[in-house]
């Protein structure tokens, strides 16, 4: 096993991982708002913000999906050694992981049932920018607007239209996350 898989986990497993759960909800929470995360070093191609998602959201149970150059040795490696989660396909993971062309289309992903609108799957956007800026934003959540920028809006507006079925979605760049649920407008 190289050490790169053995490496970048939490240095203080209860400590961090504590702060980055906090981190993550605080993003789901408050849509349009950006939140620094630390406490993992994942492999490249994987952001700080990423490889903490993953670390804080992921077990043995929530079969994650790696697209594009998330498909690695170095990163199925890492995921499968400090998380354990099942790698699987787009149409039965829970979380899926890449940039936004890698995603796409969006229709392979689970959007839940009207039984169990919560078993749909969470989409990790890496980006090579987060702002702050671009597209409006309404919902719950959010005082009055906020804004975030987004690859496109189509997308998100038809995501929402689907509400309380659809994805979820977190947007990550560098240490940075901030958070789209499904309840969310687009604007």
């Amino acid at each position: 096993m190289q050490a790169q898989t053995l490496e970048g986990g939490f240095t203080s497993p209860a400590t961090d991982a504590a702060h980055a759960f906090r981190g993550v909800m605080e993003a789901m929470a408050r849509p349009g708002t950006i939140h620094a995360l630390k406490g993992a070093k994942p492999p490249a191609p994987l952001s700080v913000a990423a490889g903490v998602a993953l670390l804080t959201l992921c077990d043995t149970e929530t079969p994650v999906y790696l697209a594009g150059n998330a498909d690695c040795d170095a990163v199925r490696a890492w995921v499968a050694f400090h998380t354990g989660a099942p790698l699987t396909g787009p149409a039965t993971c829970m979380f899926a992981l890449g940039t936004w062309d890698a995603l796409n289309p969006l229709s392979v992903y689970p959007v839940g049932t009207s039984e169990y609108p919560d078993r749909s799957a969470t989409l990790i956007v890496e980006s090579a920018d987060l702002a702050q800026s671009g597209t409006t934003l309404t919902g719950p959540g959010i005082r009055d607007t906020a804004a975030l920028s987004l690859p496109e809006t189509q997308a998100f507006q038809d995501n929402a239209a689907l509400f309380p079925l659809g994805l979820d979605f977190f947007f990550t760049s560098g240490d940075r996350i901030a958070a789209l649920p499904r309840s969310t407008k687009v604007s």
